[in-house]
């Protein structure tokens, strides 16, 4: 197994023990590795979610949509991150953001992209 795997996998471990500040890092130290790394990105911004870091969480799964811009699954995971986002601050700006996450993953699935 590979550094970055065994990063993620040890990052998983201490999310799961709610140790969110601890899994950054090993999450961190892997996209160090390969700044390419979508997974590393998309539990990246569940991490920063529950670290309360609203914006670094929204720029995490921005990244994973650009690192995976044909994926819808990106997309929507984009949407729950505003989602959540708004749901943390109650700032009326992450809905927009919501909803036009969620339209382009319709779109993708309906296979018609951006």
């Amino acid at each position: 197994m590979s550094d970055i795997h065994k990063l993620y996998d040890a990052a998983d471990q201490l999310k799961a023990k709610g140790d969110n500040a601890g899994a950054l890092e090993k999450l961190q130290a892997a996209l160090a590795i390969d700044p390419n790394y979508a997974l590393g990105y998309a539990a990246s911004a569940v991490v920063l979610q529950r670290l309360g870091r609203q914006e670094e969480a929204i720029a995490a799964a921005n990244r994973v949509c650009e690192l995976e811009p044909n994926d819808p699954f990106s997309y929507t995971a984009l949407s729950v991150t505003c989602q959540r986002a708004y749901a943390a601050t109650g700032e009326m700006r992450y809905i927009p953001m919501a909803e036009d996450a969620m339209a382009h993953s319709r779109n993708l699935q309906m296979g018609m992209g951006r």
